[in-house]
């Protein structure tokens, strides 16, 4: 699913509604879908002080049997890949499975995924 709103953080209440929805219909904890709420939230922090001005954000939803990935990408005058040492990513990471950043000419993409327990590829700490 893809979803195409207007570059202002006026529209991401649209963006967390959807999340929320779909991670419902995947069976998500209450926690899990607050917590990818919250990374959507992030990831599109990162990406709209680089879009341009009158540009949109594009989210797409990848919904697999046990996991939720999410693409959030804006078309930017200089991307730059966010910091990946600072506090806002470290969020992001502790809030996924995983979470990646690329730039592709004009485009940044910030891409996050998190899994249900039934999700082979989520981590359930030590064993």
């Amino acid at each position: 699913m893809e979803l195409r709103i207007p570059a202002d953080s006026a529209f991401l209440a649209v963006l967390r509604t959807a999340t929320a929805g779909l991670a419902a219909r995947l069976d998500f904890t209450l926690d899990d879908i607050e917590d990818l709420r919250i990374a959507v939230d992030e990831a599109c922090a990162m990406v709209l002080p680089q879009a341009r001005e009158n540009s949109h954000l594009t989210c797409t939803f990848d919904l697999e049997a046990a996991r939720l990935v999410v693409s959030v990408t804006a078309e930017c005058d200089a991307p730059r890949p966010p910091n990946k040492d600072g506090f806002a990513w470290t969020v992001l990471a502790a809030l996924t499975n995983e979470v990646t950043a690329q730039v592709h000419g004009d485009r940044l993409t910030v891409t996050l995924a998190r899994g249900t327990a039934d999700d082979e590829s989520v981590s359930t700490g030590p064993e």
